[in-house]
Parts: C-alpha cells; structure tokens; sequence
C-alpha cells in the first residue's frame, strides 16, 4: 500500500463506509463525531480498525486531538513517515 495522502484517505474512507449501516458522504471536513454521531467506543473501533489495515499505531493522547477525517488522514500519513 502506498503512504500517499489520497491512498490513506481512500483506506480510511472506506473503513468508514464498511462500518456504518447507512450512506455517508464524507469529506477531509467531515468532525468524527459530531458528523458521524460516533461514540467514544466507536472511535476507538475505527482507529484500531485503520492501525490494523495500515499497520501504524495511534498514540491515545494524538486519537484525543483529531476531531475531522482530514486530520486523521494526517495523522496517519505523519506516523506513517515516522514523524
């Protein structure tokens, strides 16, 4: 898999879409939980579910800063590069 932004948004967004039992439109502006209604629990589903599929892993107090889907996508691609 490829560390550029568009495949890692590309993997989180379908993570999303598999998850959810309705149709999202998401976007890099999208609040995950104020947008998706996802609880504490969900969020901690979702962020284990993307650690699994791109292989990184997601320091608690960098889930607590992350409110929109564009900052997780920058997350991921930072931890992804080693920052």
């Amino acid at each position: 898999m490829q560390d550029s932004l568009g495949d890692i948004r590309e993997t989180i967004f379908n993570t999303l879409r598999l998850s959810t039992q309705k149709p999202i439109v998401l976007s890099d502006q999208t609040n995950i939980v104020n947008d998706l209604g996802l609880d504490s629990v969900a969020v901690m589903d979702f962020v284990m579910e993307i650690e699994d599929r791109l292989d990184i892993s997601v320091p608690l107090d960098r889930i607590a800063e992350i409110e929109t889907l564009g900052h997780l996508i920058h997350t991921v691609r930072d931890l992804k590069a080693g920052a």
